[in-house]
């Protein structure tokens, strides 16, 4: 499962109150907290918090899912799939 730590900030962001506020809930919820190097505390969200930024991510106007979907296909492009021109020009034949 992968680890994803936010500072107070970040989590009022994706919570949608203040810093402080965001720290309540982190304590409320028992999350794990730790300071880093560059002096910000960050905590580790739990599986619900996790879900809803992935859901943020994905309704964002980035278009993740048709990215995946278009580096897949390239992806399939590129390791096979080559036409018989493309095979000829692989094997010296041009």
């Amino acid at each position: 499962m992968p680890q994803i730590w936010m500072t107070y900030d970040e989590l009022a962001t994706l919570c949608g109150c203040n810093a402080t506020e965001a720290r309540g809930l982190a304590l409320n919820l028992s999350l794990d907290r730790r300071k880093s190097r560059d002096g910000n505390t960050r905590v580790k969200l739990d599986f619900a918090l996790m879900t809803r930024f992935f859901e943020i991510i994905r309704e964002g106007e980035y278009g993740v899912d048709e990215a995946i979907t278009a580096l897949r296909e390239t992806h399939r492009q590129m390791s096979g799939g080559l036409g018989s021109n493309q095979e000829s020009f692989r094997r010296g034949v041009a």
